[in-house]
């Protein structure tokens, strides 16, 4: 039995992958989650992709989960008269609150406090980092600076300020009128950018929970007040999002590979799921192959124990977006093979509680009988969960009463979600279980499966229950 790759591919939905033609093929090479950036786009264009994302996975009769990545509080230059100016070595060039058409001199900024939070000597970065800005002086709305790195540079391109704590709320009036547009559309994931405290995730929560959306929360990685409280954050959110690009920028480029080892561990000891984004196939938005080390960059995220890896401007402007993902998955799959197997758990930790010892006996006890599937009748997903972040080698078919809970489990690591009847007996377990996996062809007649539920059954009651059966 083969179901793929157990990594899950996040493929952010643009302007070359949007009408259903392009969803559908992004999810047969590979797709489990499509990611709708918010920094971009409006209502209107969303809601296309949307439709055309739900109408794949009815053509396609495959699950997939919808993630809504926030803009948040992005500080961006406004736009050029002439489009585009390029800034020289030496040159002064002010940042100015003031509304402005920019020019070589000078260019809006969109956030009023800027000039009270920055001081003579800070270092200023435009355009994800490729030009570097040291502020002169400060007077009144202006912020004067001297230019480190030019280059050329056009309108509404991100900033940075490394090292300035900055009083930005992490939820801004546009997120907020895009949740509800989320929750609409009964998105499965919330994105929030630009995390800096656990209590980001509680104010999204009390919204979510305020409009009935069961939708679970990302937190996005990618400044280092987040890093100082990341044990917080992970205890807040469901999942985090590792932005090695905006990260790269706020810390040293030599930390970012170290924090992205420690974030993927502290989240599978939870059993949360984790996304490594950014840039992992970069050169394949002009070229139909990969660079050797991006190949290398994939390989060892899946190595370090992600859940998941995701394409952004690969599949929103690339050339090759179809390509991109088939990579994705030809790796994974080959990386796979190579370090999750029967000799070993991965991850292993003196277990905590029942549904820990359960997940975890049940992992060793699929290797010791050499089944050829985990089943886990789960109602929320967090059996399953649990189970996946042992790596085992076997796939982990989630089977739930509940199509949004479902949904959700396509970013977990090994997890193969279905939508299956409630039960309320061993029997129809049994019948269940022979039902979706001997019928569709997942396991054939003889082999062993290992079976996680919780009784009592019909109820979110805490796995307990491990039954090991011959099909």
């Amino acid at each position: 039995m083969n179901l793929g790759k157990k990594t899950k591919i996040v493929c952010t939905i643009g302007p070359v992958t949007e009408n259903l033609e392009k969803i559908t093929e992004l999810i047969d090479a590979g797709m489990n989650v499509a990611r709708l950036n918010f920094s971009h786009g409006d209502f209107a264009e969303h809601q296309k992709r949307v439709d055309n994302i739900r109408e794949a996975m009815r053509k396609t009769g495959k699950t997939l989960s919808i993630l809504q990545d926030l803009c948040g509080p992005k500080i961006r230059i406004g736009t050029f008269k002439d489009k585009m100016i390029t800034l020289h070595q030496g040159q002064t060039f002010t940042l100015t609150t003031d509304e402005v058409e920019g020019d070589e001199n000078k260019v809006h900024i969109n956030y009023p406090q800027l000039p009270q939070e920055v001081k003579k000597g800070s270092i200023i970065m435009l355009q994800d980092g490729s030009k570097r800005l040291e502020v002169l002086e400060i007077k009144s709305h202006d912020i004067i600076t001297k230019v480190m790195i030019g280059g050329s540079l056009s309108g509404r391109k991100g900033v940075n300020v490394p090292g300035a704590n900055l009083s930005l709320s992490a939820l801004t009036d546009k997120d907020r009128a895009d949740v509800a547009f989320g929750v609409r559309n009964s998105v499965d994931f919330v994105t929030l950018s630009f995390v800096r405290r656990a209590s980001d995730i509680t104010d999204l929560r009390k919204i979510l929970d305020d409009a009935k959306s069961d939708a679970h929360i990302i937190a996005k990685i990618e400044t280092p007040e987040a890093l100082d409280c990341i044990d917080e954050i992970i205890s807040a959110a469901d999942g985090i999002m590792i932005a090695r690009g905006d990260l790269a920028i706020e810390i040293p480029a030599e930390e970012v590979p170290l924090v992205q080892k420690l974030i993927i561990s502290k989240c599978n000891a939870v059993g949360k799921p984790v996304i490594t984004a950014t840039q992992m196939l970069e050169s394949m938005v002009k070229n139909p192959v990969p660079t050797r080390a991006e190949v290398s960059d994939i390989a060892n995220a899946i190595i370090d124990g992600t859940d998941a890896i995701m394409l952004s401007e690969e599949t929103t402007l690339g050339d090759f977006p179809i390509e991109a993902v088939k990579v994705m998955t030809k790796v994974a799959a080959r990386v796979e093979k190579e370090i999750y197997t029967r000799d070993t758990i991965a991850g292993y930790r003196p277990p905590h509680g029942v549904t820990d010892v359960v997940s975890q006996s049940a992992v060793r006890c699929a290797h010791n009988v050499e089944a050829a599937l985990i089943v886990a009748l789960t109602r929320s997903g967090r059996s399953a969960r649990m189970i996946a972040r042992y790596r085992p080698a076997e796939p982990v078919l989630a089977l739930s009463d509940n199509q949004a809970h479902a949904n959700k489990l396509m970013l977990t690591f090994g997890c193969y979600p279905m939508v299956a009847p409630t039960f309320k007996t061993v029997d129809e377990i049994m019948e269940i279980v022979r039902k979706v996996t001997l019928d569709t062809g997942l396991v054939k007649k003889g082999d062993k499966v290992v079976i996680v539920a919780g009784m009592p059954f019909g109820t979110a009651a805490e796995t307990n229950m491990i039954l090991v059966e011959t099909l």
